[in-house]
């Protein structure tokens, strides 16, 4: 059985578009593309890297593929991370039947990414782990399919954007397994899938007569 694997960048607001460089991903007139490489330093390397430590599939979606084929496959022979990917299996989720997958060991996900992402998971081999691919994350989170995040968290605001979670998720509880913090104030936590959203109250056992009327009010208002 594999696993699912979400790893994200994202801001103390949530939003994960275009951290590498001003061209990555402008649309939507976001302008703060390259909001990463300012609070790099060898600890958030050490992170990144500890994502490629074991055997992992990725899956992308169409534009961050498109983003990582016209980047990794031609970067150094040394490259850290290049051969890795290059060697990699490439699961990529695009409604387009007839879009070029170009890149070697690259597969397209069918006309139903989630079913195929589901009999992916049952079978044996490495985990699924994705990059980027906000869009398609949504479906993911939607399906109720993700078995652990891996979370950088940046030290800034950027307001606007393509967000880690910006459609409606399966409710879900996940478990902190690790969080360090580097020099430069990134964040890096590892979560796994927990149970089901558990609910408890600090109201008063008797409701008091202003909060009785809150409450008439919020009825009548909905």
């Amino acid at each position: 059985m594999r696993k699912l694997i979400v790893a994200a960048f994202v801001s103390l607001d949530g939003v994960m578009q275009a951290p590498g460089g001003p061209t990555e991903d402008p649309t939507g007139g976001f302008k703060f593309g390259g909001w990463l490489p300012p609070h790099f330093d060898d600890a958030v390397g050490q992170a990144v890297g500890g994502l490629f430590e074991r055997p992992f599939d990725l899956v992308l979606g169409r534009k961050t593929y498109e983003i990582f084929a016209a980047h990794w496959p031609f970067v150094a022979p040394d490259d850290p991370i290049g051969p890795v990917f290059d060697r990699a299996t490439k699961f990529v989720a695009t409604r387009d039947p007839n879009f070029k997958l170009e890149w070697q060991n690259s597969r397209w996900l069918g006309v139903d990414p989630v079913a195929e992402i589901k009999r992916l998971k049952g079978e044996e081999g490495p985990d699924l782990l994705t990059q980027g691919s906000a869009n398609f994350l949504q479906t993911l989170f939607a399906a109720d399919l993700v078995d652990e995040l891996q979370t950088l968290t940046f030290p800034v605001v950027l307001g606007k954007g393509k967000r880690l979670f910006q459609g409606e998720a399966a409710p879900r509880t996940f478990s902190l397994t690790s969080s360090t913090a580097t020099g430069t104030g990134v964040v890096v936590s590892r979560y796994a899938r927990a149970g089901a959203v558990e609910i408890g109250s600090f109201q008063m056992a008797e409701p008091t007569p202003r909060e009785q009327e809150r409450q008439r009010k919020l009825v009548e208002e909905a």
